[in-house]
């Protein structure tokens, strides 16, 4: 059944015990102004507070949804450590017990916009984190182009190493994108509204792709998604967001069908997942209208 998030510790307090491994994510007591002290003052998050612990060989997908301007994008920015929104202005972000200093290989980020590097090949754009942490991870060039050629392949982009973003299509530049993302092994990724711009076709088509993957690399997801279909589908949890200032005003886990493996198109026409889509409309519904409880 769903309901709400469990209360939190406050900010500055120990983050509770969680047996021998550390939490994945934990937000404690975050807020997030921007421009504080201004007249432009816009408060996106306040008293959020939330933990996904670490599953051993299962790693979860949350899917976030809420009203527009409710924070979601915030989360995972600050998840990620991006330094024109964080840090909080109250509270703490810890990725795996530490507390989140700036960005890092373990969380890779995919965006709306098909964020390929013009300028660079498809081959090269996956190599670009790999050169960037080349050092740390001691690859040679060989190598670098080697993990790169097979995770172009993975994405089904065999074949297009040497094309330029502008020679693909959408689906195509997302892909690269998620390629140049997970090429990394992060243990973490954050998603904001990645098959947004995508038609349906295609849409369903990067779904089953992103689930398969996740699933081989078994790292904890943050997909932020205005469909709840999509966020009923991949979701193993969806978390529905407040107005802003944001925090979860509701969580559902036990209502959400099992989706692993599936097809979108076969689990979409299922009872059990349209009554999952619209208990989590009407409670949408019921936020956005300041109805709930």
């Amino acid at each position: 059944m769903s309901g709400q998030p469990t209360p939190q510790a406050a900010e500055g307090a120990a983050p509770a015990p969680a047996g021998p491994r550390p939490p994945v994510v934990e937000l404690i007591g975050v807020e997030k102004t921007f421009d504080a002290g201004t007249p432009k003052a816009f408060t996106a998050l306040k008293d959020l507070s939330f933990r996904v612990d670490d599953l051993p060989g299962h790693g979860e997908l949350i899917a976030i949804i809420g009203p527009s301007g409710c924070g979601k994008s915030t989360v995972l920015n600050l998840i990620q450590g991006f330094p024109d929104v964080y840090p909080p202005t109250r509270g703490q972000v810890r990725v795996r017990g530490r507390q989140v200093v700036g960005p890092g290989r373990d969380r890779g980020m995919i965006f709306q916009r098909y964020s390929s590097f013009p300028n660079r090949t498809v081959l090269r754009n996956v190599t670009f984190g790999l050169e960037l942490n080349r050092r740390e991870l001691g690859l040679s060039r060989r190598q670098m182009d080697e993990l790169a050629r097979q995770w172009i392949a993975r994405v089904g982009l065999a074949g297009h190493e040497n094309k330029y973003p502008h020679q693909l299509s959408g689906g195509q530049r997302q892909r690269v994108a998620i390629a140049r993302s997970l090429v990394l092994k992060p243990r973490i990724i954050l998603m904001d509204e990645p098959f947004s711009a995508l038609d349906e076709p295609t849409r369903y088509d990067m779904q089953k792709l992103i689930t398969g993957l996740w699933h081989d690399l078994e790292a904890t997801v943050f997909i932020v998604t205005h469909s709840i279909a999509e966020a009923v589908f991949l979701g193993d949890r969806v978390w529905l967001m407040t107005p802003a200032p944001g925090r979860i005003g509701r969580t559902f886990d036990d209502v959400i069908p099992p989706t692993r493996d599936a097809d979108p198109l076969l689990v979409q026409e299922s009872r059990a997942f349209k009554d999952a889509v619209g208990e989590v409309a009407h409670a949408f519904h019921e936020i956005q209208s300041g109805r709930a409880g």
